[in-house]
């Protein structure tokens, strides 16, 4: 019952190689750049220049900053400071510094998500005004003089500006529809809360949390002279990336009306952070033609909040992926061993009552205690019938590897796929920048450092993908870094790089 060679034919659907995943990797490529010159709701520019994220930008300066994801709310203060430091040959260079003051964070709660805009912006309001106060008593802020507020939003969003915004469809199981005044809600939730001795606070930076990790990354990472930090990736609860691209390769009706830049910039030959929203359906079309997409994925997708919204983002992130685990299990169940569906532990049968978190530390040696007894614990027994046997438990567990596995060549697939549409990966036999040998991808998410081996098999596949590009002779090797936090300092980056920085 439940043999070797069974329950690998069962996983035969999410199977991925290495070959798969160059293919893919060009079909994002090209889908990337046709969505970037066409798509309405993919490829969401910004007002954000590479050049103002500068050394000599975001210097110096204090602010307020907020960063908010499907599942927290987080507020602080964040300094900035630049220190000039000189290495071991006498070559100097400007270290960067960054302080988190009197950081707070709160849960954002399924019965907040169902609320309307007034009554969710209003609790955003009172907790930017607890830490507000709090930071008018350590610092003695002045009423008369407004608090600059940096803001990182976890959800896309159309700018004018880098001071405006307006949401799209939030998706992540929240209520709230599309065309919101981000900074004016924010600002009106604040209002509410405030006392006369504390300051107004003046909305300096908005941002998407893809492209605030991108902004935190760019600043902070110590890059060396073969080193580019080239791309923003989350993967946590939802999963996105944010690329600077030129505005040549936006379609005119989506190039910003202006963007922030340094005095004497030429405007034509900027590059702007891009917030790609890779996850919506446009790159669906890549998935299914290399038969990426299966029959779990499809009833995960169904029974969604918006059915076929987010294909890439099922397969790839912390809000579903231990829901498709839970779907196939019950089907090997069911389906292969012919267990009755009444006899398994009531939690399995409901829909996400088995979670990521379980799955992604659900192997041997775990740290959370042997297979048997983390399942015993989560899902005991209910019926005479049901136990946990060790087929059981090796089931669940090629299941979580697998679906592991796949998740790690999407991503990597997906992100070769973008730097090649960014012109950053020479195509093979093109001679490429030779003083940048390593792309950087600043990465942040629990998803991709915590379910399994995620994040080594995504920088295995990157470099899978690109010995098999170029024949064993890449000129480039992409690499991940870490970029944690990247969306509460992100926003605190962008406060003084935009009051700096000038419109044109």
């Amino acid at each position: 019952m439940g043999s070797t060679l069974e329950i690998d034919k069962f996983l035969e659907p999410l199977a991925i190689d290495v070959q798969k995943l160059s293919g893919l990797a060009r079909e994002m490529a090209s889908t990337f750049a046709k969505l970037s010159a066409e798509s309405s709701d993919m490829f969401l520019p910004t007002p954000i220049s590479e050049s103002i994220l500068s050394p000599e930008v975001s210097a110096g300066q204090d602010g307020s900053d907020s960063g908010r994801g499907g599942t927290n709310l987080r507020v602080g203060f964040i300094e900035l400071q630049h220190d000039l430091v000189v290495d071991d040959a006498g070559v100097p260079s400007t270290s960067r510094k960054l302080n988190r003051l009197l950081e707070h964070s709160w849960p954002i709660g399924e019965s907040l998500k169902n609320e309307n805009s007034e009554s969710l912006f209003s609790w955003i309001g009172d907790r930017i005004a607890h830490v507000v106060r709090k930071g008018c008593d350590a610092f003695s802020l002045s009423p008369d003089q407004d608090l600059p507020l940096g803001v990182t939003f976890s959800f896309p969003m159309h700018q004018t500006s880098l001071s405006e915004a307006k949401l799209m469809a939030m998706g992540k199981g929240f209520a709230i529809t599309s065309n919101l005044d981000l900074g004016g809600h924010l600002t009106t939730g604040y209002e509410k809360h405030k006392t006369a001795d504390m300051p107004n606070i003046k909305i300096a930076a908005i941002a998407n949390d893809s492209v605030s990790t991108l902004v935190s990354f760019i600043c902070q990472f110590p890059a060396k002279a073969h080193q580019k930090a080239a791309m923003g990736v989350i993967v946590g609860t939802g999963c996105n990336a944010t690329i600077p691209l030129k505005l040549s390769t936006l379609h005119e009706s989506k190039r910003p009306a202006s963007i922030n830049v340094l005095p004497g910039q030429d405007v034509a030959t900027a590059k702007i952070a891009v917030n790609t929203e890779w996850s919506i359906n446009g790159s669906a079309p890549p998935l299914r033609k290399f038969g990426l997409i299966n029959k779990w994925d499809e009833e995960l997708d169904r029974a969604g909040e918006i059915p076929g919204f987010q294909p890439l983002e099922y397969m790839t992130a912390g809000r579903y992926l231990g829901e498709l685990g839970r779907i196939m299990f019950l089907d090997y169940c069911i389906n292969v061993l012919k267990l009755s569906v009444s006899t398994l532990p009531s939690r399995l049968r409901q829909r996400f009552g088995l979670t990521t978190t379980f799955l992604s530390h659900y192997y041997h040696n775990s740290p959370k205690g042997s297979m048997a007894d983390q399942l015993s614990n989560e899902f005991p027994a209910e019926h005479p019938e049901f136990e946990w046997t060790k087929t059981l438990e090796a089931v669940l567990h090629k299941i979580a590897v697998a679906i592991q596995k796949r998740a790690a060549g999407i991503i990597a697939a997906s992100t070769i796929g973008l730097l090649m549409c960014a012109e950053e990966i020479p195509e093979p036999g093109a001679i490429g920048k030779k003083d940048i040998t390593e792309l950087v991808v600043g990465y942040t998410g629990g998803c991709i450092q915590h379910f399994q081996d995620y994040l080594a098999d995504t920088q295995a596949y990157l470099d899978k993908i690109l010995a098999l590009e170029f024949d064993g002779k890449a000129p480039i090797r992409v690499v991940l870094h870490p970029c944690h936090d990247g969306g509460i300092t992100g926003a605190g980056v962008l406060v003084p790089a935009a009051l700096a920085s000038m419109r044109t």
